[in-house]
């Protein structure tokens, strides 16, 4: 514990935050190149494997995504579209692919919440 003369000639150094947003360059979106797409597995009480997507922004930063949504036709090295948003069960993943959106297709046959999965509107009858 510093004396109170120690506090008066130094004070009290601020502590420093991480900065979450540091390969997004505090965009809202980001384009990047997937080289590899691996799965992993989940923090303790789940388990079933989860998307991931290693993605090289165009800053050049390497940064690993979620894909959201069943299935995805993603191969290795298209483009892809990152936003933010965390996966809380995958640890280091701190963004998703947009689906829809330059090569990750959207999910085919989806009638609800299709705007986040970038499904087209289903022809009604």
């Amino acid at each position: 514990m510093p004396t109170l003369n120690q506090l008066i000639r130094h004070g009290r150094e601020e502590k420093r935050r991480t900065d979450r947003t540091r390969a997004s360059d505090q965009c809202p979106q980001k384009q990047g190149v997937r080289p590899r797409v691996p799965t992993r597995t989940p923090k303790k009480p789940n388990s079933a494997p989860r998307k991931i997507a290693k993605v090289r922004l165009s800053n050049r930063h390497d940064i690993f995504a979620h894909i959201p949504g069943e299935g995805h036709n993603s191969q290795e090295h298209p483009m892809v579209l990152i936003r933010g948003g965390r996966v809380k069960d995958s640890p280091g993943v701190k963004s998703h692919c947009i689906r829809g959106v330059k090569d990750l297709l959207g999910i085919p046959d989806r009638r609800r919440g299709r705007s986040k999965y970038g499904a087209e509107k289903p022809k009604s009858i």
